[in-house]
């Protein structure tokens, strides 16, 4: 079984304002197991506040977040210049995974630039095992394009055979794919998985207005715009033949993640995603 987790970019503001520590406390006794550390500092600070909810809570650090080299629109530790201090932070936390969260901008449009990317990733993916840490790599939609016929994420997988994956259901969806095939596809190489819904609105009045005006280009971006990210259960994916597969395929940890709130609280989210996890078996 599993261990359903936390991905801590959802409560990025909660912890802004109120800390880490307390944060914690909530996600823990919402029935969480583990959090995802992204897109919050991981200074002394924060590794002894999660060090301490790893004790005093029982909570896991499934993976923390990095970026293969340090540039402009990287956000806390990269492996190029804090690769010490990464293996250091995972010895402490007992984490095995550390995870990249998006391929370069550059390497969406140049088959060059992502071959660079795959084999810098593979190599330091091949430091890391030297430490017995996994990295992941953690999809989008973009992965699903295709460079002179082969996609990148198939690219990926050619290229960085030590790179484990971190698949996201949703972008998935959202690129045409069917969940349940890439999971399974990637038996034995999905040790991480996000769980979020896929939600299609209801076109709202509005946009009537706006086609009446003659803007048709508005009425398309609120058109194009109705497919949203929703808690679980809140949606159109089956996501508890999602959770099987990806047990089946050799998923640790079930991380739920929502990238956008529509001004719903975090924690509400959450609770409803965790609600129905448990009412699947989970």
């Amino acid at each position: 079984m599993a261990t359903i987790g936390v991905q801590l970019m959802m409560v990025r503001d909660k912890i802004a304002a109120e800390g880490l520590a307390p944060v914690l406390e909530r996600l823990a006794a919402l029935g969480y197991e583990a959090v995802e550390v992204s897109q919050v500092p991981t200074d002394a600070a924060s590794i002894d506040a999660l060090d301490a909810a790893r004790r005093q809570l029982g909570l896991q650090v499934a993976a923390l977040s990095v970026g293969l080299k340090k540039g402009p629109f990287t956000t806390g530790d990269a492996l190029d210049t804090d690769l010490d201090k990464i293996v250091a932070d995972c010895r402490r936390l007992d984490c095995r995974y550390v995870r990249i969260g998006m391929m370069p901008f550059e390497a969406m449009v140049s088959t060059e630039a992502l071959t660079a990317f795959a084999l810098d990733a593979e190599a330091a993916a091949q430091t890391l095992a030297a430490s017995g840490i996994t990295l992941a790599y953690h999809t989008h939609h973009v992965e699903f394009a295709r460079y002179d016929g082969e996609t990148a994420f198939q690219i990926l997988g050619r290229l960085a055979p030590t790179l484990r994956f971190e698949i996201d259901v949703h972008w998935v969806q959202r690129a045409g794919c069917d969940p349940l095939a890439v999971l399974r596809d990637l038996t034995g190489r999905v040790p991480l998985v996000h769980l979020k819904d896929y939600r299609v609105t209801t076109l709202d009045a509005s946009a009537l207005d706006l086609l009446t005006r003659g803007d048709v280009g508005g009425f398309m971006t609120a058109f194009t715009g109705l497919a949203q990210f929703a808690e679980l259960g809140a949606g159109n994916l089956d996501i508890g033949a999602i959770a099987a597969q990806a047990l089946d395929s050799g998923a640790e940890f079930l991380i739920v993640e929502q990238d956008e709130l529509y001004g719903r609280d975090a924690y509400d989210c959450l609770a409803d995603s965790i609600a129905h996890l448990r009412a699947l078996g989970y």
